[in-house]
């Protein structure tokens, strides 16, 4: 239920600044307003994670989540929608996002267990996006017939049901036990961890500049609907949800391969194949053909950041699982400079040669760090 919120947002964030602005860098500001909270609350939302009942605070988040969305749709139904409060209100339900991810990816790990981690979060995150995918359709439905203030209503409600989801599970036994520390301690063994495995601290950058380069081409999304395949919101609605059936797809596919041995040749090579299908979209005018493009980008999206994630958590000791989703999140944080620089692109070179550039760079980025760090290709 969560990931139908959250799918909706996807769509609604993008075609309503760029609806209020018409400015692909505006999008991308907005954008960026949603996912900077990542980086200055990556730290935090992770030492909350380890020290606190990952259970009760997700559904104080939640809540949080209900409360902001709530806000946004006043603003709109009320008519008193200006594109820098509703950026504001964006960048607080990024804040409320960076904790929900942080801790539903620990919480996910505490329910399967190290053998079936991969398993586990591969099919945690069909889930988000099997919820995306239904989101995002709906979400060009009521935006097209009611408005972006009715949809953002159904966001709400959304989260409200997840929070019920939450309150009928029972605490996890394993999860209970494991020794905790102050939130203070865990920041500061942050930097501990942080400074001693390097295996983590590679992840991170590998896992932002994928990113900054790669997940950022959603932020153009309403850009090609508009301008490049003239399709408005509900052909957005289905693009997001074409987006998500690729993602999809790449997760079956990673969950079937059970305790894979050989995550990190694989985890480059499918972040190589992510920056060649980027540099497709320049070729993309035909509808079909760019959701099929669409499709097989977040295949290679959501299977690559689910190998980071699994890695990171594999490569930690059992207390510190909560702060490598931390730093997970720290690293998608600086999406923000991606978002800011696939927008200005757009202005200079169109939204199909500014994919080009970054799936270019993602591409190149891929091949060498698989040729210079022969630690990480043969990680199990």
């Amino acid at each position: 239920m969560y990931s139908l919120g959250t799918g909706m947002e996807n769509v609604a964030v993008g075609w309503l600044i760029f609806d209020i602005t018409g400015s692909p860098f505006m999008v991308g500001v907005a954008a960026a307003a949603r996912m900077a909270p990542f980086f200055f609350l990556g730290l935090l939302s992770g030492a909350m994670s380890d020290r606190l009942d990952r259970r009760k605070f997700l559904i104080g988040i939640n809540l949080t989540g209900v409360i902001v969305a709530g806000v946004i749709a006043i603003m709109l139904l009320t008519g008193e929608a200006q594109v820098w409060p509703v950026i504001g209100l964006v960048a607080a339900g990024g804040c409320v996002l960076a904790f929900a991810l942080t801790t539903r990816q620990a919480y996910t790990y505490d329910i399967v267990g190290p053998s079936r981690a991969l398993n586990g979060l591969s099919l945690a995150a069909i889930a988000m996006q099997a919820g995306g995918i239904v989101g995002s359709l709906a979400s060009g439905a009521l935006i097209g017939s009611l408005g972006p203030g009715w949809q953002y209503l159904a966001v709400g409600a959304s989260y409200l049901a997840a929070t019920a989801v939450l309150l009928a599970t029972g605490p996890i036994i394993t999860a209970m036990n494991v020794h905790r520390e102050s939130i203070l301690r865990n920041l500061t063994g942050y930097f501990r961890i942080i400074r001693e495995n390097r295996i983590l601290l590679v992840l991170m950058c590998l896992a932002s500049i994928t990113e900054i380069f790669g997940f950022t081409h959603m932020t153009l999304l309403p850009v090609f609907a508009k301008e490049v395949l003239f399709v408005g919101p509900v052909g957005l609605g289905i693009m997001t949800a074409v987006r998500q059936g690729g993602g999809l797809i790449g997760l079956a596919l990673l969950a079937g391969l059970r305790d894979y041995r050989r995550k990190g040749r694989l985890m480059f090579v499918i972040a190589g194949a992510f920056g060649l299908a980027l540099m497709a979209f320049s070729v993309s005018s035909n509808l079909l053909f760019f959701l099929a493009v669409l499709a097989l980008v977040n295949a290679c999206a959501m299977a690559v950041d689910t190998l980071y994630k699994t890695l990171m958590q594999e490569n930690v000791a059992e207390e510190e699982r909560g702060r490598a989703m931390g730093s997970w999140v720290l690293s998608i944080g600086t999406a923000p400079v991606g978002h800011l620089g696939v927008g200005w692109l757009a202005g200079v070179l169109g939204a199909p040669g500014a994919l080009l550039v970054n799936g270019g760079v993602l591409a190149i980025v891929s091949l060498g760090a698989a040729i210079g760090l022969p630690r990480l290709r043969r990680l199990p």
